[in-house]
């Protein structure tokens, strides 16, 4: 199984790479949507964020405001950091659930969407890691054009994360996103041609085909040495 890393920053294109390959056919497993998850209302992770930062954060119906917790603490690195912890646990227990699922169903290349891929340090797992990069500039007006919100703000939520530019510097695919829409698809297409070359013999063996080649080579070897015995 080949599990391919994509990650970026905020505004930098990421999610529309990650809908591209679902539009190839490629499953992807989307940390964002395991994070919203893990923080309904009743859920492990729901209780141990509330019981950190209060029912202040809570709406009426007892879910959570994602967006007050996420002013909370993208303004505050220390908060930032606890919540990251206490979410780590839940969300790599999820990612490795819908990974075993998507093996269980023969998958061969997956995609693990995780904007901390590299904080998360789940970075060890995947092979290649493909980071959407923008400029500092587009990214910066991207962001205040989707939010509509200051410079001031919008430079706050995107020093809160790993520069891309080091992000960058750690891929093994850069795909540039500074450009149009068609020149992202072309960059797009030369990620995916590399995504999809055949699988090495590593690859193959924890893949599900694989495994089940393994045991069935291992179960003959049995039946012959105890033919021959």
């Amino acid at each position: 199984m080949r599990i391919v890393g994509l990650t970026g920053g905020i505004s930098s294109g990421k999610s529309t790479v990650s809908n591209l390959f679902k539009a190839e056919g490629v499953p992807v497993v989307d940390a964002d949507v395991i994070a919203r998850n893990v923080l309904r209302r009743g859920t492990g992770g729901w209780r141990k964020v509330v019981a950190a930062f209060g029912d202040d954060i809570l709406l009426s119906d007892g879910e959570i405001d994602r967006a007050k917790l996420g002013g909370i603490v993208f303004n505050d690195p220390d908060k930032r950091q606890l919540l990251n912890r206490l979410l780590a646990p839940y969300i790599s227990s999820g990612i490795v659930f819908e990974v075993l699922k998507l093996w269980l169903k023969g998958c061969k290349i997956i995609v693990l969407d995780v904007p901390l891929l590299f904080e998360a340090k789940l970075d060890r797992w995947t092979n290649p890691i493909i980071v959407v990069w923008v400029d500092p500039e587009s990214q910066l007006q991207r962001l205040m054009a989707r939010d509509g919100s200051t410079s001031e703000d919008a430079k706050s939520r995107i020093s809160a994360q790993m520069p891309l530019d080091l992000k960058k510097a750690k891929a093994d695919i850069v795909i540039d996103n500074t450009g149009s829409i068609e020149d992202l698809n072309e960059n797009f297409k030369v990620a995916l041609a590399i995504v999809r070359k055949p699988l090495n013999w590593t690859e193959f063996g924890i893949c599900r085909d694989g495994a089940f080649l393994a045991f069935v080579s291992i179960l003959f070897s049995v039946i012959a040495l105890r033919s021959a015995l």
